[in-house]
């Protein structure tokens, strides 16, 4: 059990709408909480929201079913209002997802990042509508606001003009699974995907404008035929959007034999896939925290990653850091990363002690201190 000092008297309500498999990084962020928070001291009762109605198993919206219930209204929205206002009401309600209820009274959203606002021609214009319907209303409800990141929260002070005492940063962390791997071990993993441990390099994400894969996929094109030969680029992630021109070039490249695309794979293949990988590249020009980093520093395999945003931040200097813009140096940087073996080994060892702070238990102990911190839902 999770150590917070202190009597049982904290009742919460946490939004459980991430919870959609395959998990995204915010399915995985609300799952975390949504599987460790009612073991934390100090938590009196917890109960799981979705869309208007209560769920009783959020395992059970990974298997895309849910032993919930849901009150059907026959009555008009101000009823339905009325309802859920009395239902939330003397408890802490948290959003994971950005965005809380207009009639939550004590509310804490997660702000993972402001990609929709400050870059909304990155994302599909459904997303973008969503934002622009749904987040001043989130902002207006509000009591105290989280970020995986301190440069997050920065940004959410300045760019949005939040008040910095209601608003904690407060990391994500890396599931145990994500850990270095000898060969035997990696083996049965490695070849069903037709892949060599230590032979590929690995980038996991979505394919979307931010992400610049269309800078990795120029800088990898430019390395010496020998090195793409030794060391093919492995991508895993969603197809994304905007993302048509990026998928004609990874199929160029996997004409050409230097590239794989493997799309979305079962979570339970990733901890191999990293531990395998002998290079994380991950040139990403946004990010409120950067998980697949994380998981990769955690998995012993030396990272090349973008000087943006909170990159710096999470890395803590054991990574290469690049201008995502400047395609040279990521060619230089992707080459020496491969094959300079005093600094892979310094960022082997630095990167599995700066993962080691991502801890999914400090991340759900931490949130339960705002809650009590912001004095929400509390009672004696």
């Amino acid at each position: 059990m999770l150590d917070i000092a202190g009597p049982r008297f904290l009742k919460l309500i946490l939004s459980v709408d991430a919870l959609t498999p395959p998990l995204s990084g915010i399915g995985r962020y609300t799952w975390e909480l949504a599987s460790r928070i009612g073991q934390v001291q100090g938590v009196e009762k917890i109960r799981f929201f979705r869309g208007g109605r209560w769920v009783d198993d959020p395992a059970a919206l990974l298997k895309k079913a849910s032993r919930g219930h849901r009150y059907r209204f026959k009555f008009p929205r101000w009823a339905k209002d009325w309802y859920w206002q009395r239902a939330c009401r003397g408890q802490v309600f948290h959003a994971p997802n950005y965005f809380l209820p207009h009639y939550v009274e004590n509310g804490v959203a997660t702000i993972h990042d402001l990609s929709v606002l400050k870059f909304p021609e990155t994302h599909p214009v459904e997303r973008v509508r969503q934002f622009e319907k749904s987040f001043r209303q989130t902002l207006d409800v509000a009591a105290h606001l989280i970020t995986d990141s301190e440069s997050t929260r920065m940004e959410v002070i300045e760019f949005l003009g939040w008040p910095s005492e209601k608003i904690t940063a407060v990391h994500l962390g890396v599931s145990s699974r994500f850990v270095p791997g000898s060969t035997a071990a990696l083996l049965p993993t490695s070849h069903r995907y037709g892949l060599n441990p230590g032979g590929y390099s690995l980038c996991v994400s979505t394919i979307e404008p931010r992400k610049r894969i269309d800078s990795l996929l120029t800088a990898y094109s430019c390395l010496p035929e020998k090195l793409r030969v030794a060391y093919p680029l492995i991508l895993v992630g969603g197809a994304g959007w905007h993302s048509e021109h990026l998928h004609q070039a990874i199929n160029a490249g996997q004409s050409a034999g230097w590239i794989r695309y493997l799309g979305f794979v079962p979570e339970d293949d990733l901890p191999a896939l990293y531990a395998g990988a002998r290079l994380f590249v991950y040139p990403s020009s946004y990010e409120g925290f950067g998980l697949p980093v994380a998981e990769a520093m955690a998995s012993g395999v030396p990272v090349v990653t973008s000087d943006c945003s909170c990159l710096p931040e999470i890395t803590s200097g054991a990574a290469k850091m690049v201008d995502p813009d400047d395609v040279e140096n990521l060619i230089a940087t992707i080459k020496d990363a491969l094959t300079d073996t005093a600094w892979r080994q310094e960022a082997i060892a630095k990167g599995l002690q700066v993962a080691g702070r991502y801890n999914w238990d400090e991340c759900v102990r931490r949130t339960v201190e705002v809650y009590k911190a912001s004095n929400l839902g509390m009672h004696e």
